[in-house]
């Protein structure tokens, strides 16, 4: 739900202040900053990636409008895993001031300094793991070991005089996981002891009944599929997911095959993850995919980025037939990934493209090759048992993933009224084992476009939508700047309206009689005299062609 505008009042001392700027009514551009004494925390920084309705756009950030005249007040940004929904956004930040500390995991760390690299970003970082305490300005933190898609995941617990805070992150309860790291549920009861007064808890898959099913429960089938395979396999999975890398790369060395990394942003992950030690590679199987097109199709595995539809990466070039390597008949595609919510269309033509080349395509909805890294609702059943904490703040997931979590905490005993379901710009206030709303920020997305940031504007990406589906149409006019006579034109041009452009024969002696009643009463503004032609041909293409284009009028004055 969307609060009323309204500007927080004043923090009051001894009070600890919450605001997501990003995560809340949306899978994606996950932060919230905390302020205390004057100083102010960040918790995560990641980007959301844009829908068919935001054309042209590569990125969405959150926006960093409130804190960006506090700079000076961050003493640090605590990265809770290597995802681009929660670390993508930090080069934007660290643009605005370089020397933020940054505080996380191992791995978590080494992603982001990678892409930092490309953005010639030397950041400070502060790296840390389960069990260890760190005070950064007023903010006692401990850091938790968590289960997730991808290693070295930590949840933070946030100690202030105003309370105690615990920020999942994104989160499961793996019992078997693979690297053996499970949530550690002892920590959470401990601190459930001390009193959470207010629990941030990923809310993803709030709605699905039931527990996450294990990874393990994927590798046997993947390991079948790939054994079966005739020909070459191509597994598609997010760039950062090591687990499932791992699985691929053990079910391949399995059946003689080896495996060859396709995607940028994969091949730099996974070589930080394999020199971590995160990834296990046994000798020879790895190629570079250049010389793997020498192998024989059965003895390759082609390991790329693209599960979710994007347009650009490895899997929808591989459907467009505009990438090296050319899916056929015989060959499988395995989708090792579940779909954000809003690339379903996305996905399902890459799904339809590969089926037209005649490849085999496996995925979630027809072999589990798939789990989920996020908690269902019987784990968040267990963690509220757990934790009785004393307020909540469902975060990172759609509006009814907010309202299905905070139903849960509901159900187990805690007070509808200490169940907040905000959204971006939420400012929640907590003192004394109370939190309550506070204020309601205006928070905007901000579009990266090519080489601009918060340039695009909405406006921006309805006129190309228009231009998309409506189509274009300009209409010049040459007036006599003394009478307001007509003459030249007008002359009418239309991309994606009609076939020919004499299909606007009909309209333009309705354009010359306008102008010349406006003429008669004296109108000589060009702006008025382009509205009226604007005016004009937009009544008649509406009414005969049942469109609704761009329509761009010149007047020219001679």
């Amino acid at each position: 739900m969307t609060l009323p505008l309204a500007e927080p009042e004043a923090l009051a001392p001894g009070t600890l202040r919450v605001t997501p700027l990003g995560g809340l009514g949306e899978v994606g551009r996950n932060m919230t900053i905390f302020e205390y004494d004057g100083k102010i925390l960040v918790v995560d920084c990641g980007v959301l990636f844009p829908e068919e309705h935001q054309p042209g756009v590569d990125l969405i950030l959150p926006d960093f409008e409130p804190i960006k005249d506090r700079l000076d007040d961050i003493v640090g940004v605590v990265l809770t895993h290597g995802h681009e929904d929660h670390i993508g956004a930090v080069p934007y930040l660290l643009r605005l001031k370089g020397d933020i500390p940054l505080i996380g995991s191992g791995l978590t760390l080494a992603l982001v300094e990678a892409k930092l690299k490309e953005h010639r970003i030397k950041p400070f970082t502060l790296t840390v793991k389960e069990g260890q305490r760190e005070q950064v300005g007023p903010f006692d933190l401990e850091f938790v070991a968590v289960n997730h898609s991808i290693p070295d995941a930590l949840a933070v617990a946030i100690r202030t005089p105003a309370g105690m805070v615990l920020a999942t992150g994104d989160f499961k309860m793996d019992q078997l996981p693979l690297d053996g790291r499970i949530t550690d549920l002892r920590a959470f009861a401990r601190l459930g002891e001390e009193g959470v007064d207010l629990f941030l808890v990923d809310s993803t898959n709030a709605d699905v009944p039931g527990f996450t099913p294990t990874e393990r429960s994927i590798g046997p089938v993947l390991d079948q599929v790939i054994g079966k395979a005739p020909r070459r396999v191509i597994v598609a999975s997010f760039s950062s997911h090591v687990h499932r890398v791992q699985q691929v790369i053990d079910a391949a060395h399995a059946h003689g095959r080896r495996v060859a990394f396709l995607g940028r942003s994969m091949v730099r992950n996974m070589t930080i993850a394999e020199q971590l030690g995160y990834l296990k590679v046994p000798d020879g199987v790895l190629i570079d995919y250049k010389k793997a097109r020498d192998l024989p199709d059965d003895q390759i595995v082609y390991m790329s980025t693209g599960s979710q539809g994007e347009p650009m990466a490895v899997l929808s070039r591989m459907a467009n037939l505009d990438h090296a390597i050319e899916p056929g008949p015989g060959d499988t595609v395995i989708l090792a990934s579940s779909l954000i919510p809003g690339n379903e269309n996305a996905v399902y033509r890459v799904i339809d493209g590969l089926t037209k080349l005649g490849a085999n395509v496996v995925h979630k909805a027809n072999a589990r090759v798939h789990v989920s890294g996020h908690a269902a609702a019987g784990e968040l059943i267990y963690c509220y048992n757990i934790l009785k904490p004393k307020n909540v703040l469902p975060v990172h997931g759609e509006y009814r993933h907010l309202i299905a979590n905070a139903k849960l905490a509901q159900d187990t005993g805690i007070d509808e009224e200490r169940t907040i379901v905000g959204s971006n710009g939420t400012v929640i206030d907590l003192k004394d084992g109370v939190a309550r709303v506070s204020g309601q920020l205006d928070i905007g997305f901000v579009y990266v476009d090519g080489s601009t940031v918060g340039e695009i504007t909405d406006a921006d990406l309805k006129d190309r939508r228009i231009l998309g589906e409506e189509g274009f149409v300009s209409v010049i006019v040459v007036v006599d700047s003394t009478t307001g006579r007509i003459i030249s034109g007008p002359e009418i041009h239309a991309r994606g309206v009609a076939e020919d452009d004499s299909v606007f024969d009909d309209v333009a002696p309705k354009i010359v009689a306008a102008l010349k009643e406006a003429a008669s009463n004296g109108v000589r503004d060009n702006h008025a005299l382009s509205q009226i032609v604007r005016r004009t041909i937009g009544r008649w293409v509406n009414q005969k062609l049942r469109r609704r284009p761009m329509i761009v009028p010149l007047v020219i004055e001679a």
